[in-house]
């Protein structure tokens, strides 16, 4: 099995185009979303409440929507559904630059949130899917490609900000329509390359679209990947939560928030891949959710135990950040690199929506219990946040191998099976 080091000049030319589509999405996007709250407070006069509303809404129209893109990519493949997706984020963005009210913003948002739900679903299966054959063709674990995919994505929300900030300088209608910039650029590039036809079948003679739905929640193992990957985002999104309460409590601001960020996503861009590369030639796919799920919940318990005063005051809240981080690198690609191996072909892009759209529903509810949460000690709030990735982790070692998808049915067990064992030949999926 090869795990040489993986460069995006090493994969195929449509592995290339996703990944760096992958990469200008992020970068279009996070030129803009990081101020709007800024934009809603300052420049609008909206109410707290009003601009929890509209980020609320948008976040539901992206992740509550990625089965329907995953849906629609099934049925009529990748390409028309990026190209929509692409022109709404364009309309979106150019619709939010010049919203002046709470009913245009919220409009607005609701566009650009329901975009990113039919082109997000379509670049992720589709990845998934190729990575799987190129894994089939030359041995390269599919791992490695994803997360050269995580990488390049994580260098986007690195870069959209530092281009935000520039714009910002010109005002925030500026950011908005540079951000529609790069997706009319995006939309041309991929109107004039990418395949009319995917490599994938459209699921076609499935009746109606809840034959297929069902055919996908129904499945114990896809099930159990979808719970162990929603304990993951609930410990993730206390980064925004939980962890600038912490801050606060320890140092008296929340000064440091944005270090810590961008701490996060220089570990991405600059380890993402040799950790990936390693994990893959050592560690099966569920070995590797497991053990990301046990180091974000050790972080969880730094930060409960490990005193921080002085000039160490921000060492806990560093170890948290830097153990969910390689968390999130191991178990990431790991999880999306499972979803082939758990559904059947044909409903991929559904499984690949159903995966976030489940996931964000547990992170509505986890974000409301963390909230109650919030006044208790530091010692009782981190150690019980900690009982979340340790309970994914538990039900994660229920994502057996089972491949129950028609591409995977005569292979051996390799590196796609949950089993924590190999093989020599090396299993499709991505």
């Amino acid at each position: 099995m090869s795990t040489h080091r993986l460069r995006i000049r090493d994969i195929p030319p449509y592995l290339q185009l996703l990944t760096t589509t992958q990469l200008a999405f992020n970068i279009g996007f996070y030129a803009v979303l990081p101020y709007l709250a800024a934009h809603l407070t300052d420049s609008l006069a909206l109410a707290g409440w009003a601009v929890g509303l509209v980020l609320g809404l948008r976040t539901f129209s992206q992740q509550g929507l990625f089965m329907v893109g995953g849906a629609l990519t099934d049925r009529f493949g990748p390409r028309p559904v990026v190209l929509t997706g692409c022109a709404l984020r364009i309309a979106g963005f150019t619709w939010l630059a010049f919203a002046d009210s709470t009913a245009t913003v919220i409009g607005a948002v609701v566009l650009v949130g329901f975009a990113a739900a039919l082109f997000s679903p379509a670049v992720e299966s589709e990845t998934a899917r190729e990575a799987v054959a190129h894994e089939r063709a030359t041995g390269i674990p599919r791992a490695q490609i994803l997360g050269l995919f995580s990488a390049a994505g994580q260098a986007g929300a690195f870069l959209g900000p530092l281009l935000g900030t520039a714009l910002l300088f010109a005002g925030f209608r500026a950011a908005c329509l540079a951000g529609a910039c790069v997706f009319v650029a995006v939309l041309i590039f991929h109107a004039r390359s990418m395949p009319r036809r995917g490599p994938g079948k459209a699921a076609t003679g499935d009746g109606p679209a809840g034959g297929a739905l069902r055919s996908v929640l129904t499945r114990p193992r896809f099930l159990a990947l979808c719970l162990a990957y929603s304990g993951y985002l609930i410990a993730y999104n206390q980064l925004y939560l939980a962890l600038p309460v912490e801050l606060t409590r320890a140092t008296g601001s929340q000064d440091g928030v944005g270090a810590l960020f961008a701490l996060s996503s220089l570990l991405v861009v600059g380890v993402q891949l040799p950790v990936t590369r390693w994990a893959a030639g050592r560690l099966a796919p569920r070995t590797a959710l497991t053990a990301g799920l046990l180091l974000v919940a050790v972080g969880f318990l730094a930060v409960a135990w490990l005193p921080g005063r002085g000039a160490y005051v921000y060492l806990p809240a560093g170890l948290l950040v830097v153990l969910l981080t390689l968390g999130q690198m191991l178990l990431v690609p790991a999880a999306r690199g499972l979803v082939p191996d758990l559904v059947d072909e044909r409903h991929l892009g559904l499984a690949t929506g159903a995966l976030s759209s489940v996931s964000g529903l547990a992170v509505l509810g986890g974000s409301a219990a963390t909230g109650a949460l919030l006044s208790l000690p530091a010692p009782a709030l981190w150690t019980a946040l900690a009982a979340v990735p340790l309970a994914a982790a538990g039900i994660g070692r229920l994502v057996t191998s089972g491949r129950s998808g028609h591409v995977n049915a005569a292979q051996p067990h390799g590196v796609g099976a949950g089993s924590g064992t190999r093989s020599p030949s090396p299993s499709i999926e991505e």
